[in-house]
């Protein structure tokens, strides 16, 4: 099932390589990553309690897990900071002055 908070496979593309593991030993994630930050999106946009999340989502519990180790880490500023530079490159490209 998808959601409209869910980023388009374009979107993931762009900011993919924020969300990899910095380190690779370990086991391998369970749940897809993109699967992972939709869910994150979809508490987000719609403003519900983790605890609220549909079952096709990963359990709430893992989606807080990765939300919060990558908040710490500044893995969603940088994520962000860079769409913005994308957007600000565009806009620029677009409209020069």
């Amino acid at each position: 099932m998808s959601y409209p908070s869910d980023l388009s496979d374009e979107e993931w593309s762009l900011i993919e390589h924020h969300f990899r593991p910095k380190d690779r030993r370990g086991n391998a994630s369970k749940h897809p990553r993109k699967r992972v930050v939709d869910a994150i999106l979809y508490v987000v946009e719609g403003g519900i309690k983790w605890r609220m999340l549909p079952k096709d989502f990963p359990p709430w519990q893992t989606v807080y897990d990765h939300f919060s180790r990558w908040n710490k880490a500044g893995v969603w500023e940088a994520a962000l900071d860079e769409i913005n530079a994308r957007h600000r490159k565009k806009t620029r490209a677009a409209n020069p002055a």
